[in-house]
């Protein structure tokens, strides 16, 4: 006997879109074309490609579904990564900087990498950190703490994504929050 799937709540990233004037993915068209791709409860957060949804699927068959509905409907290729509620719940966890969540927090980013970063990414993220910056690298997640400014960094997404091995968004610390909030609100 098989078990029905149970709804979750997922927390879906769109990477780099609404950047610049580039790649422009209005949110209220990307909550229809989430709800009619067949999830439920989607709701988004600000401009930058933050989704929630409730979804019996697994979060790798979200992000497929919704990378070919994205490509179908606006005509160009959007990396989206999603992780259920408690992944995200357990990445906020094992925030290894806590005094710059408290201090700076939109200079505490969370880079979330399709996949499991490679296992020397920290090594390759540390020896390019400058500006007092730090770095961790958990099993799905990369804490950075830009503390001399994400803007003069050279941790740039493009060298966040090679030594991560794979494509990578990332969020900062009050964005991390507000969509935690959002996947548990009037759930247990």
């Amino acid at each position: 006997m098989t078990r029905a799937a149970t709804a979750a709540r997922v927390i879906v990233l769109l990477r780099g879109v609404n950047v610049g004037g580039q790649r422009a993915v209005p949110m209220a068209e990307l909550r229809r074309l989430a709800a009619a791709a067949g999830f439920a409860e989607v709701e988004t957060w600000i401009q930058s490609g933050n989704l929630v949804l409730t979804t019996t699927a697994a979060a790798p068959a979200v992000e497929a579904t919704l990378e070919r509905a994205i490509a179908a409907r606006f005509g160009f290729a959007v990396d989206v990564v999603a992780r259920t509620a408690a992944a995200w719940s357990r990445a906020l966890a094992g925030n290894p900087f806590p005094d710059a969540a408290a201090e700076r927090p939109s200079h505490l980013l969370l880079g979330f990498p399709k996949r499991p970063p490679d296992r020397d990414a920290a090594a390759q993220l540390r020896a390019r950190a400058t500006l007092g910056e730090r770095v961790e690298v958990g099993a799905d997640v990369l804490w950075l703490d830009y503390a001399g400014g994400v803007g003069r960094s050279k941790l740039t997404p493009a060298v966040l994504e090679r030594a991560a091995g794979s494509p990578v968004t990332a969020r900062n610390w009050t964005t991390a929050l507000k969509l935690a909030e959002m996947a548990t609100r009037g759930r247990p």
